[in-house]
């Protein structure tokens, strides 16, 4: 007994540590970014780079000398994994760094790595060895389904590279890979920039909503939570104005993935993408009905505006002025309650109780962090030890991508030694600084999102693959983000919050009927708001189908009007601004097929008892400790104990539009 208070002592202290501004950075070791050495200057990166190829070199040769067997498998992981240990950290620091040389660095980095990835998944050599392995049915008898499972991936990656191809086909596939990745870059990059407009065009009274520049007003954004609807009106038809050099590279990015999937063999790049995942192919995407666009025009109405149609532009304002006048949700009304460090007790609570994890506060070491304020957890279970590292970069600060991501800098995997290679995942929020004895407070979406991204982490964390390709999040699309929006239905849950939730200044606990009327506001327009989900999906499908020899705005004026209930705006292109084409290409279905999946665990799972350790263990169990190496519908099914249908995920999404649906203490 007194161990465990001295143990739940020290993780009180690190939450105190966590929200102060500063960090005291040891001055005993000085080395570079998450403690590698070579990165303490961007030239580092070069340094990483060629120490990784040099080891891919030996590696390679090793996979194709090597009589097959289990080591076959490990030397494809340790090649894979000395990749990704550079190609992972660089993804990140590219982003995230608020040095331009350091993410300059970055970038050229993930280009070499993803240049070298692209060759050796068309190496003959190389493949060979993995076939040698996968057609010797006496040394298969003898590997775990573990390896031969991962060994299946390898090849699988070889097969949709083109291996089978002749080597001039071979090549060609290559360099569609190769400038794929330009075009990926020139695309996210373009997606990003703000449109410009003579100050002049815009009405006087409302030019003060935007950035000018001289005669030019800079709109980098849709402007949607405005009161104003002149303003959301001009946010989006100048925002989303049609820029025609963008318009070329996403015809380029869209017919260069059909190529290469064609070439490979495969009737569209969607068929392609679905292959290994729970959706398996194009044609089971979910679909839903919708609703509420009835109360958005009542609500517009209101506004005694000229135009009383409901249009793109207002439905995120609609929504959120509906969810405000049924149920008086202000944000500032339940922000004293969600200090930061209170949420991050909370979540420590929750995990000890349904894991046995507890987070303890590391001292980083000088030149580990790339911002003083990013804070760094390590994740301890109360028997097996130390799991992992979590990065925290929480807090806003200029030129920081004002986006909520989980980054794996490290991938878990048993190595050659017999020691456990510690996963180490960084999360960035976009959460508002304490300022003076004011902690960090958030909003309850703030809150959302922190757990959501918590419930990556911790699948990072909880796995214990022996195969790093494997590891945690590295698992198919459609499965990654169920144990992220699971942890959402935990953040809404009063027995859950009543936990941590006290006044930073009174100590009052978090009054219950503000968490009923938070949840049952979140199913207001919620059937609209999975509309347009089921639009997005779409549209990135029908993109990503056989080709239509249309332009893309064509083919998302003809998608809007079958999928979503409002109109397409003359004169607009969203779908360039529509990132997630690049990361989620013919698989941005896989939010609505979580969910899904989410919502029929937390049901049949936590819903009578959130903190259940039985069920913890078997979440943990079935789900989280398999990461990619079993199939997703097999960890489904041995979580819910019953394989789900279509027709199950359909119904669970209903059922989460229901707005009778009530936890029992709600």
């Amino acid at each position: 007994e007194e161990r465990g208070g001295a143990r739940r002592k020290r993780r009180n202290k690190s939450f105190v540590l966590l929200c102060k501004i500063k960090v005291s950075l040891s001055p005993l070791c000085s080395q570079g970014l998450f403690g590698v050495p070579e990165l303490s200057g961007p030239a580092g990166f070069q340094m990483a780079q060629h120490q990784a190829l040099r080891e891919a070199e030996f590696l390679v040769h090793k996979a194709c000398t090597h009589p097959p067997g289990a080591v076959t498998v490990e030397t494809f992981d340790q090649l894979s994994d000395s990749l990704c240990r550079v190609a992972d950290l660089a993804d990140f620091i590219k982003v995230a760094h608020p040095d331009a040389a350091f993410r300059e660095a970055a970038e050229r980095t993930c280009v070499e790595i993803g240049t070298l990835v692209e060759i050796l998944n068309t190496n003959v050599d190389l493949c060979q060895s993995l076939k040698n392995l996968l057609g010797n049915e006496a040394v298969l008898a003898t590997l775990d389904s573990d390896t031969r499972r991962v060994a299946e991936l390898f090849m699988f990656d070889f097969e949709i590279s083109g291996i089978h191809l002749d080597e001039s086909k071979r090549s060609k596939a290559v360099a569609l890979n190769v400038k794929l990745l330009d075009l990926y870059h020139e695309f996210l990059n373009g997606s990003q920039l703000p449109n410009a407009i003579d100050k002049q065009v815009l009405p006087e009274h409302i030019r003060h909503c935007f950035s000018i520049d001289g005669n030019r007003v800079q709109i980098g954004g849709l402007h949607a939570d405005s009161p104003n609807d002149l303003v959301r009106e001009a946010a989006y038809k100048i925002f989303l104005y049609p820029n025609t050099s963008l318009l070329l590279c996403l015809d380029e990015l869209l017919a260069c993935r059909h190529e290469l999937a064609t070439l490979v063999g495969y009737e569209s790049f969607s068929h392609r993408a679905l292959k290994g995942t729970m959706a398996k192919t194009p044609g089971k995407i979910i679909r839903a009905t919708s609703r509420d666009f009835k109360m958005m025009k009542e609500m517009k109405k209101k506004t005694h505006t000229t135009n009383p149609e409901v249009m793109p532009w207002d439905h995120a304002y609609l929504s959120s002025a509906i969810r405000t006048e049924m149920f008086n949700i202000d944000p500032s009304i339940y922000s004293p309650y969600f200090s930061l460090g209170a949420c991050m007790e909370g979540l420590n609570r929750l995990f000890m109780q349904l894991l046995g994890v507890y987070f303890q506060a590391e001292q980083p070491k000088m030149g580990e962090l790339w911002s003083e304020d990013v804070r760094k957890l390590a994740v301890v279970h109360e028997t097996e030890g130390l799991l992992g590292y979590i990065y925290c970069d929480f807090f806003r600060r200029p030129d920081k991508p004002h986006q909520d991501c989980h980054f794996t800098i490290r991938g878990g995997r048993l190595r050659e030694d017999g020691v456990y290679q510690l996963p180490v995942v960084v999360l960035m929020l976009s959460l508002p600084p304490p300022s003076g004895r004011t902690p960090s407070l958030l909003t309850p979406s703030m809150v959302e999102n922190l757990f959501h991204e918590m419930g990556h982490a911790m699948h990072s964390m909880l796995g214990r693959t022996h195969y790093q390709h494997v590891t945690g999040t590295r698992c198919s699309t459609d499965f990654a983000e169920v144990p992220s929006i699971l942890m959402e239905y935990f953040a809404s849950d009063y027995r859950v919050l009543s936990q941590f939730a006290r006044h930073y200044q009174t100590g009052e606990p978090l009054p219950e009927n503000l968490v009923s009327r938070l949840c049952e506001s979140k199913r207001a327009c919620s059937a609209a708001d999975t509309q347009l989900q089921i639009f997005y999906a779409a549209l990135d499908q029908v993109y990503h189908g056989k080709p239509q020899y249309r332009s893309t705005t064509d083919i998302l004026r003809e998608v809007q009007e079958k999928f979503y209930g409002l109109p397409y705006v003359h004169d607009t292109a969203w779908q360039l601004r529509f990132s997630h084409l690049v990361g989620y290409g013919a698989k941005y279905y896989s939010y609505l097929m979580s969910r899904a999946v989410a919502s029929m665990v937390w049901r049949q799972c936590f819903l009578q008892d959130p903190f259940s350790r039985v069920m913890g263990e078997r979440y943990r169990r079935e789900m989280l400790a398999h990461g990619g190496s079993k199939e997703p519908v097999l960890m489904v099914q041995g979580m819910l104990q019953k394989t789900p249908t279509i027709e199950d995920f359909v119904d669970a999404l209903v059922l989460d539009l229901n707005a009778n649906v009530k936890s029992p203490v709600l």
